[in-house]
């Protein structure tokens, strides 16, 4: 189905005083084309100025039968017939033409280039470029990207890369080279198309879409799938008349045309489509043939086959084989994005979609093919179509008598490929499903021909009068008449039924308004109208196409090329007539507003809709820039309609309450909303009021509306909650507390992992904790904490938003060494409850820098901890208990302030669990000086967890001998054994003899560690290891024990 609608997006039309009938029309870079005198004259038109003033006039050098304008090169195609010879002819440089016998220059592809009789100094003249073919040319296109040369013969494609030799700042000179051949047996082109790298073929009855891609590789020679044209290894590849095909040309034109079997019965193939890797299996055999240099080959060629699709008529639904015939095969690139003009005069990026587009008389087809393939729309036409050409903003088709106008959804290919937000709650776009629309069918009589350049549509009339056979036909007997009074007549007086009309499309924005004005009939009829909402959609997607121009969206000077510079020094514009830079940014700034205004029309009519795609009111009032107080009062309408507020009003209060866009709003709306809720969706009041654009509602309010809401259902803790908050807002205590009672503490940690806000507004560097939270601190710190760590493991809240909330709400703003104790309370019972490396690192290394902090500086901050060392030990296992040599060091009775007791025992706790990295922490140890007990015995246990036990005996030696032995024997186990006798048993026997043997802990450790000792060794061992001037009735006792424990261990039979 196609929505017919009365737009006007024609402006105005003038009328192109040609002199003689055209023929052949074809426009590009602002100038308008026309063959006329019979094929042998083109004519150039300027289609910017005022009355489309005639540029220049040439002839050619023969009959033109196609004519093609390129506006990367600036340069014309045409195939021309001479003598029952076709010819393919550029003309370059043509705009010379306007001084009066300038000179022509004629060559053939490449002379200029590579021949070396042209070196002198440059001519300013037009050149006719000859290009040499095998094979008949039947067909051409240019490249729109890089202005690259297609051409169509009956076997094969061939292609002709564009090359530019600048001569001056103004003057360059255009040639090609052959690079490519894309033979296709049993396939003739009748028109093609090309653009960056995509291919396309129109047959009688079948269109191909392919890529050219470069793979990474060698440089090819040859690359062919048909393996047997090596076979002529020394003969060109185009010399080849291609005998080797016959085969597969016979049984492609069997299989496609039909056969005619025994009773005269003609069978066609059905219609086929064929997308992506699928397209493959079409039967369609292409191969190619690489002729370029070889220094610019720079990797193997392949073939992606991207479209096939074949039709055939129904005879049977009285369809005949003229409205199967197929036409208008074009591609037609989208730039999103700031385009400059390369040094060859294409463009610097690849576009960003592709669209192809053919058309059968009654039926038009638009795929996208580039970044997969899908078809996007189908056109049915009113009647049989004769033309039609793409553009960014418009189809625009002609049938015999009018011009018609159809929206396209380039736009909205073109914003999902360039934004990865559409579709999302963010932002939105009209579906490319949509249905196309004909925007405007205006009545013309006998319409030929029709082209497009940016806004101009250019169509030529002419009345069925006489044909061009006809008339010249009277004009040869005109002049084989021998009477003298017989005056000959011209051509333009035998034949006055034709006309060359140029009609102007309105700005996008003018069409705009007028679309969204006629939207407005619809909605006074019915609000609910799907006829305006699909008339604010083709509005919406004609300001997306406007914008994601790139000479709108991004206004930038661009640089010009050669082209241009000739054309200004001529008084002409070759190609974009685009204003100045303060224009092109006034008319973004407009179209800009007017986006934003299309996108609150759409929300309207989203939020007033009940069906599934309501949630769509949301995306585009966030796209509108409006406030939700304007969005409030864009829909006040609504309540008093019989259907209430739309579901898509209430789905886009909803979630922009729930987000944390802090937008306060007034008392008087926020009771408003209070009142939309308490009558649309009673169960969100708890998270409507817990919301921080709800802050000035009026609690009084809200109270009752909660307490209608627990009348009629039954209370939630959520509920509870809100109800609490709220009379802590109106300073009734007692009836907080009332409603605080009703629920455990546990269950309060759930109703706040169900509704966060209750607790604190804003996300990252704007978390702001709430009053509730700020009570809580004063009177239930343990809930709050539980809370907090509920929210953190429940992904409601980050780590780094959690320290700034308790700095916040504690009043500190330093850092976490002088974090208050509340956050280090959080941190400790958070490491309890997680079970996130990264987390529980983090909280190691922040809880570890927190406790070696205040142990050092001992000033107490007069706050007791939740938690103490032995709470931490019994139920965190990240917390160990201390070894018995670490009691010793710092007994519980040491002196020291009681509150950084707590915090060295934790310390001393971490360095003896299991999971602390004790390398990650020595940068703080520095600031923590081991001239006490408590000092010594962090670096100790971190000195030892690094297996630095041999410094570890010698400082406790020094410092504290009696805990030598209870360190030994909890540290030097299993493989450090070896320590008791290599370390310990020689750093006791030496400090014993210094003091003399009078120091009794000395002595008291030597004798335990000559016990281990004579437990480990063997007698021959232990006497090697005792000191020459020791004392016999000393040692003796120790090498008896040895001696005898040896005996008992030695057996008789050992060998």
């Amino acid at each position: 189905m196609v929505h017919v609608y009365n737009c006007h997006p024609f402006a105005s039309q003038q009328i192109v005083q040609a002199e003689q009938e055209p023929g052949l029309v074809c426009c590009g870079g602002g100038v308008l084309f026309v063959e006329s005198a019979g094929g042998c004259k083109i004519e150039a038109f300027q289609l910017e100025a005022e009355g489309c003033p005639l540029i220049c006039r040439y002839a050619t050098m023969g009959t033109v039968q196609s004519i093609l304008h390129s506006e990367i090169g600036d340069y014309l195609v045409t195939i021309e017939e001479k003598n029952n010879v076709t010819y393919l002819r550029t003309y370059t440089n043509w705009r010379y033409q306007v001084a009066e016998k300038t000179r022509v220059g004629v060559r053939l592809l490449g002379h200029f280039l590579r021949g070396s009789s042209m070196r002198g100094a440059p001519k300013e003249q037009m050149e006719i470029i000859e290009i040499p073919l095998f094979e008949r040319p039947l067909c051409v296109a240019c490249c729109g990207v890089t202005g690259d040369l297609l051409v169509g013969c009956p076997k094969s494609l061939v292609l002709f890369s564009l090359k530019r030799q600048a001569l001056n700042d103004k003057l360059s000179i255009l040639d090609f080279e052959r690079c490519l051949i894309l033979h296709l047996p049993g396939l003739s082109p009748q028109q093609v198309a090309i653009c960056a790298g995509y291919i396309a073929l129109q047959a009688e009855l079948e269109v191909l879409v392919v890529k050219l891609e470069r793979l990474p590789g060698s440089a090819p020679t040859q690359m062919s799938a048909d393996k047997k044209s090596q076979d002529h290894c020394l003969v060109p590849k185009d010399m080849i008349t291609g005998a080797e095909h016959n085969n597969e040309i016979e049984v492609r034109k069997e299989g496609l045309a039909g056969h005619l079997d025994q009773d005269d019965f003609f069978i066609f193939p059905k219609h086929q489509e064929l997308l992506g890797d699928r397209a493959k299996d079409c039967g369609v055999k292409v191969s190619l043939e690489w002729t370029g240099m070889e220094s610019e080959a720079r990797g193997i060629l392949a073939i992606t086959y991207i479209l096939y699709r074949r039709f055939a008529p129904d005879f049977f639904q009285g369809c005949t084989v003229e409205d199967t015939r197929l036409h208008s095969l074009q591609f037609h690139p989208v730039f999103t994005s700031n385009q400059e003009v390369c040094a060859e005069g294409g463009r610097g990026v690849e576009p960003t979609c592709v669209f192809c587009f053919f058309s059968l008389p009654n039926t038009g087809y638009m795929y996208s093919v580039r970044g997969g393939v899908e078809m996007v729309s189908v056109y049915q036409y009113p009647e049989k179509a004769q033309q039609a050409v793409l553009t960014d903003l418009f189809l625009h088709i002609i049938t015999k008598n009018a011009l018609q106008c159809f929206s396209v959804r380039c736009s909205a290919v073109a914003a999902r490929a360039e934004d990865p937000y559409i579709d999302t709650t963010m932002k939105a776009c009209p579906p490319i499903t949509m249905e196309v629309c004909a925007l405007r069918i205006q009545l013309f009589i006998g319409l030929k021909a029709l082209c497009h350049d940016r806004h101009h549509i250019v169509l030529l009339t002419a009345a069925d009068v006489e044909t061009r056979e006809d008339t010249e036909r009277a004009a040869r007997r005109n002049l084989n008449r021998k009477s003298s009074s017989t005056k000959h007549r011209d051509p333009i007086e035998m034949s006055r039924g034709w006309n060359l009309y140029v009609v102007n499309t309105v700005p996008p924005l003018q069409l705009y308004n007028e679309m969204v004005e006629y939207s407005k009939k619809y909605e006074e009829t019915n609000p609910l109208s799907q006829s305006c909402l699909h008339l604010l959609s083709e509005a919406h997607l004609l300001l997306r196409a406007t914008l994601l121009d790139p000479w709108v969206g991004n206004p930038v000077e661009q640089p010009q090329s050669s082209d241009q510079n000739l054309a200004q020094s001529l008084g002409y514009t070759a190609t974009n007539n685009i204003g100045s830079t303060t224009d092109r940014t006034t008319d973004r700034q407009e179209l800009q507003k007017a986006f934003q205004e299309s996108c609150a029309h759409l929300g309207d009519c989203f939020s007033r809709f009940d069906k599934r795609d309501c949630h769509l009111a949301l995306p585009y009032y966030k796209m509108s820039g409006l406030s939700v107080t304007e969005v409030i009062s864009r829909n006040r309408c609504l309540s008093s309609s019989p259907c209430g507020y739309g579901k898509g009003f209430l789905f886009f209060l909803k979630h922009s309450l729930y987000e944390e866009t802090m937008e306060e709003l007034t008392e008087e709306t926020a009771n408003e909303v209070l009142d939309i809720f308490g009558v649309a969706e009673p169960s969100q009041l708890p998270h409507v009021i817990a919301s921080p654009s709800m802050v000035r509602a009026s609690p009084d309010s809200g109270l009752a509306h909660l307490e209608r809401l627990e009348s009629i259902g039954a209370p939630s803790v959520p509920l509870t909650l809100s109800k609490a908050a709220l009379a802590l807002r109106m300073g009734d205590l007692q009836l907080y507390r009332q409603h605080m009672d009703r629920h455990t503490e546990m269950l309060q940690v759930y109703g706040f992992i169900e509704e966060h806000k209750l607790l604190l507004h804003g996300r990252g560097h704007t978390v702001v904790p709430t009053p509730l939270a700020h009570h809580l601190r004063d009177s239930q710190e343990g809930l709050l904490v539980a809370a907090m760590v509920a929210l953190h493991e429940n992904n409601k809240v980050k780590l780094d938003e959690a320290d700034l909330f308790f700095q916040k709400l504690c009043g500190n703003l330093s850092g976490p060494q002088g974090g208050p104790q509340l956050l280090v309370d959080f941190w400790e019972a958070l490491l309890m409850a997680s079970s996130q490396e990264a987390v529980i690192q983090e909280l190691l290394f922040r809880l570890t820098s927190v406790y070696i902090d205040r142990v050092t500086r001992r000033d107490s901050q007069g706050m007791k901890p939740l938690k103490t060392a032995d709470d931490l030990i019994n139920s965190c296992s990240h917390y160990g208990v201390p070894y018995p040599w670490v009691s010793i060091l710092t007994p519980d009775h040491f002196s020291i302030i009681q509150d950084h007791q707590e915090d060295l025992q934790k310390l001393q706790s971490l360095l003896c669990g299991p999971t602390l990295d004790v390398s990650s922490i020595l940068p703080l140890l520095e600031q923590l000086p081991d001239g006490d007990n408590a000092g010594l015995s962090v670096h100790l246990l971190c000195a030892t967890k690094l297996d630095r036990h041999e410094s570890s005996i010698e400082r406790l030696l020094d410092r504290c001998p009696q805990a030598i032995i209870p360190y030994a024997n909890h540290e030097l186990q299993n493989n450090k054994m070896t320590l008791w006798w290599q370390k310990l048993f020689p750093e006791l026997c030496e400090r014993t003899r210094a003091a003399g043997g009078e120091n009794t802990i000395l002595l008291s450790a030597l004798k335990e560690t000559l016990v281990v000792v004579a437990m480990e060794l063997n007698p021959l061992e232990f006497l090697d290891l005792l000191p020459d001037d020791g004392t016999a009735h000393f040692f003796l006792p120790h090498l008896l024990e040895c001696s005898q424990r040896n005996l008992m261990t030695w057996s008789p039979f050992q060998p």
